[in-house]
Formats: C-alpha cells, sequence, structure tokens
C-alpha cells in the first residue's frame, strides 16, 4: 500500500467543507481538558505543565477553557491547587475561563481568586450521586442551590452540569425524564446553560434526541442545552451530529480526548476537541481553532502523560 499523507486531500490538515442547510452555522466549543482531562490522572501534575497546557490552548485558538474545580483536595487530589492554579492563570480578555465550584465552601475560594464564571455539579441519578458527591441526588441540588443563586446575585453566570443522563453504571438505564427534571430545577435556580452529560458513553443518536426533547418539554429551551459526550462506545461524534440536527450549539469535548470520571470506571475519554473540529469544519462550521497547533499541543500533553492521545484526529495529523 502506498504511504499516503495523512492530510492528504485535506489543506492545512483541514476537511474538505461540505455544509449542510438544516444545521446551525454558530457553534461554541467548550473545552473541558484541564479540569475534566485531567481530574482523573493519578500522578500529580506539576501546575506549571497545567498553567502552559492552558495557555497552549488559548494559542490554539479555544475561547473557552474550563481551568480547574475548586473542590476538595481529599476527593480530587489533581486539582488541590486551584487556588494558585487560577491566581497565576494569564487571563486573556478575550477568552472565558469557567471554574467548578461544588459547594458554597468552593465559591468562596473561587470568589478569592477573582474567577468570573462558575459551574455547579449534579446528578440525574441517584447512586452516582452517592458515589461521587457523598449525598443524595436532592442533596445535591441542595448543594448547587446556594451557589448558583449567590452567584447570580453578584452578576457572574453559571453554567449547569448533569451527569449520568443516559445511564448509571450502577442503576443502569436513564429515563429521559430524571435528567429533565433535574435540569429544570437548576435553571429554577438560576443557571443559563445546562450541559447534559453521557458520563460513561452509552448514548445514542436517538437516545441523544430523546433526551433533548424531555428537557425541552420541561421548559428549557434548546440554546441553553449543551452536550457533553464521552466516546466509552465510539458514539461520541454521531451524537454530536445527532444534537446538531436537534438544534444544539454548544459541547464539551477535551483535547487529545484525555480525561474520564473518577468515580465511573466505566467511563473513559471524553469526545476529543481535535475530532469535534473535524467534524464541525468539514460540515461548514468554523471554529476558530488551529487545529494544526491544537495536535501539537495534545502531543505534547500526551509526552507529560507518558501515553499516546486517545484522539483519532491526533493520531492521524501526527503520522
Amino acid at each position: 500500500m502506498a504511504n499516503v499523507p495523512a492530510d492528504a486531500g485535506s489543506p492545512a490538515g483541514l476537511p474538505a467543507m461540505h455544509p449542510r442547510d438544516d444545521l446551525p452555522r454558530d457553534v461554541r466549543i467548550y473545552e473541558v481538558g484541564p479540569r475534566d482531562g485531567l481530574q482523573a490522572e493519578r500522578a500529580i501534575i506539576p501546575l506549571d505543565v497545567k498553567l502552559s497546557f492552558i495557555d497552549r490552548l488559548a494559542d490554539a485558538g479555544l475561547r473557552t477553557i474550563e481551568a480547574t474545580s475548586f473542590v476538595s483536595p481529599r476527593w480530587v487530589p489533581q486539582l488541590a491547587d486551584a487556588d494558585q492554579l487560577f491566581a497565576e492563570l494569564k487571563r486573556r480578555p478575550d477568552v472565558r475561563y469557567p471554574v467548578l465550584v461544588p459547594n458554597v465552601r468552593g465559591l468562596e475560594r473561587a470568589l478569592a481568586v477573582s474567577a468570573t464564571e462558575f459551574a455547579v455539579f449534579v446528578s440525574a441519578t441517584e447512586r452516582f450521586a452517592q458515589e461521587n458527591l457523598g449525598t443524595t441526588r436532592e442533596g445535591a441540588l441542595e448543594m448547587a442551590a446556594p451557589v448558583v443563586r449567590r452567584a447570580i446575585a453578584g452578576g457572574i453566570p453559571v453554567r449547569g452540569y448533569v451527569s449520568m443522563c443516559f445511564g448509571d453504571p450502577w442503576e443502569g438505564r436513564v429515563d429521559p425524564s430524571q435528567p429533565a427534571a433535574v435540569a429544570a430545577r437548576l435553571v429554577e435556580f438560576g443557571c443559563s446553560t445546562i450541559s447534559l452529560g453521557d458520563t460513561i458513553g452509552v448514548a445514542t443518536p436517538g437516545h441523544v434526541r430523546a433526551v433533548i426533547d424531555a428537557v425541552e418539554a420541561a421548559g428549557i429551551a434548546r440554546p441553553q442545552i449543551a452536550l457533553h459526550l464521552h466516546d466509552t462506545y465510539g458514539q461520541a461524534l454521531a451524537n454530536v451530529l445527532a444534537g446538531l440536527e436537534e438544534g444544539i450549539v454548544e459541547f464539551d469535548s477535551s483535547a487529545g480526548g484525555v480525561g474520564g470520571c473518577p468515580y465511573a470506571r466505566s467511563a473513559t475519554g471524553n469526545l476529543a476537541t481535535e475530532d469535534l473540529i473535524w467534524l464541525l469544519e468539514g460540515l461548514g462550521m468554523p471554529t476558530g481553532v488551529d487545529l494544526g497547533q491544537l495536535v501539537l499541543t495534545s502531543r505534547w500533553l500526551a509526552e507529560k502523560l507518558g501515553r499516546p492521545a486517545p484522539s483519532r484526529v491526533v493520531a492521524a495529523l501526527s503520522r
């Protein structure tokens, strides 16, 4: 077989563009690599590597980068340096740096370092709330409520993550009414965006449509809905396309595809940002991201982590 360059037929390493008139044009990428991508790493990553990672992502053109989480170090030791990281972060005026705040204590820490955008995290299922937050599903909502309300009162926008929207490793299949009910509570508190998480990667396109329909029926407009997809069964990009067809315009992804959930062993890597960009650019949706530079960043991070990046696009463009 001939040795064909990985980007043959794709100028600048980008796919041929074939727009679809029935899909939204302006799509947002919500980069979660520095937080969700790194949180499950067992070896503690040096602070300077994390800061450089965030800076390289911004250099590549990503404009929303979730920087860290102000969670208790006992729960996520990898993010014990959140206060120092955010204090030393070279923030750019054209880049958003949201942070995850699990409770009022986390909120106070985030405010102390002048964070200006927050996210809260709850579960669509009872068992995962117990395993992840050490509380009930209702208890998690009760922890989130004062965080959201206090932030909103101070003019700070808050995003709401709903985990286990499609399946739970302990409870199995999740009825779409469950994430819909939880999402409605978060919007009632004041969350401006709801990110629906396929935490263990079991969703399929029809399932994605069913959950979006249920969430919309609960009173949440589609422009407020984001998707956080994992690629455990290789369905993440198919599910992105289903989301686009349903009018969703914000998608979470992690550079190189690194990360997973430290509380659900069946949750493998996040949707890779490079793979998402390849899909979006091919559909005629400009992302503003320099894919080549992002690939170099993910390769750099992979060297730091001591293993190849899971992203298929990173692999293809690195040959």
